[in-house]
C-alpha cells in the first residue's frame, strides 16, 4: 500500500520548480491558446473573469482585451508581475493576486467565468482544484480550460521526465486533465454541459536542440529535472528529448515545427 501523498510538501516543491527559470519566456509563445479559449468561452464585456494558475497572463490578457473585469491569480508572484508588465504595456486594467488554485480566496459564485490555460492541470490534488473552480463560478457561468493531452508532445515530455525524476507513488499525472473521462469525473454534477474541442498548439524552434536549450533554461520543471541528474544522465535526458522532438518534427532538417495536442474545454456550471 502506498503511503498517503503529502500534498503540502509536494506543492512547495512544485512552486519552487515553477518559480525557477523564467516561465514567461516560454509562456508568451502560447498566447494564441488564451485567445482561442476566450472565444470558446464566449467572454463578454464587463463579465467578471478569474484566471487561475495564470502564469504570465495569456488568458488574463485575452479576457481583458474583450473588456472583461479580470482577476489574475497564480501561486508564483514573479509570474504575476510578468503578467502585470504586459497588461500595463497594453493599458489594460487587471487585478493581480497571489492565490493557490486549491484554496481560492474568493466567495462562492463570485465570477461569471473562470479560465486556466495549462495551469490548473498541474495542481497536485485534482479533485480539490476542480471543486474550487466550480465553487467560485456562478450557476450558468463557464469554466474554460486548455489542458495538454496524455499523448501530446508535452504529455510525453512529462512522462519522460518522470523516468528521471519519479513522482510520488499514487500521484495523478497532470495530463489526465486532457481526457474527457477525467474531466467528467472531476466536475460531475457541477457541470450542466461539457464542450470539448481537440486542438493543437504548434511549437516552433530552430531545432530540437534549441527547444531543449530553451526549456532547460526557462521552463522550471524541465530545468529542475536536468539539475537533479549527473552530467552523464543529463546528457542522456537531452538525447531522449531531442529524439522525441525529431520524431514529431514536420518541418524537416532545417527547423523544428512540432504540434502538441490539447483539449479546449468549456464547462457550463449547473
Amino acid at each position: 500500500m502506498n503511503a498517503p501523498i503529502d500534498f503540502a510538501a509536494l506543492k512547495t516543491r512544485q512552486q519552487a520548480a515553477w518559480g525557477s527559470g523564467d516561465y514567461a519566456v516560454i509562456g508568451t509563445t502560447l498566447q494564441i491558446v488564451g485567445e482561442s479559449l476566450a472565444e470558446a468561452a464566449d467572454l463578454k464585456t464587463d463579465e467578471r473573469v478569474l484566471d487561475v494558475a495564470a502564469g504570465n497572463g495569456n488568458a488574463t490578457l485575452a479576457a481583458a482585451r474583450r473588456g472583461c473585469i479580470v482577476t489574475s491569480t497564480d501561486y508564483v508572484g514573479a509570474l504575476l508581475e510578468r503578467g502585470a508588465e504586459r497588461a500595463r504595456a497594453e493599458r489594460l486594467e487587471v487585478s493581480f493576486q497571489t492565490a493557490d488554485a486549491e484554496a481560492l480566496p474568493f466567495a462562492d459564485a463570485s465570477f461569471d467565468a473562470v479560465v486556466s490555460t495549462f495551469g490548473v492541470m498541474f495542481t497536485p490534488d485534482h479533485a480539490r482544484a476542480a471543486r474550487e473552480l466550480a465553487r467560485v463560478v456562478r450557476p450558468g457561468g463557464r469554466i474554460g480550460l486548455a489542458n495538454w493531452t496524455p499523448d501530446s508532445l508535452v504529455g510525453r515530455v512529462f512522462k519522460l521526465l518522470g523516468r528521471y525524476v519519479p513522482p510520488p507513488a499514487g500521484l495523478q499525472p497532470p495530463s489526465l486533465w486532457g481526457t474527457e473521462a477525467h474531466l467528467r469525473a472531476l466536475f460531475g454534477d457541477a457541470a450542466a454541459a461539457l464542450q470539448i474541442t481537440p486542438r493543437d498548439f504548434v511549437f516552433r524552434y530552430r531545432s530540437a536542440a534549441h527547444w531543449v536549450e530553451a526549456f532547460r533554461s526557462w521552463y522550471g520543471p524541465v530545468g529542475k529535472a536536468f539539475a537533479a541528474q549527473t552530467p552523464e544522465k543529463a546528457e542522456e535526458l537531452a538525447d531522449e528529448l531531442i529524439a522525441l522532438l525529431d520524431s514529431q518534427n514536420r518541418a524537416g532538417p532545417g527547423s523544428l515545427v512540432v504540434p502538441s495536442g490539447y483539449l479546449e474545454v468549456v464547462i457550463t456550471r449547473a
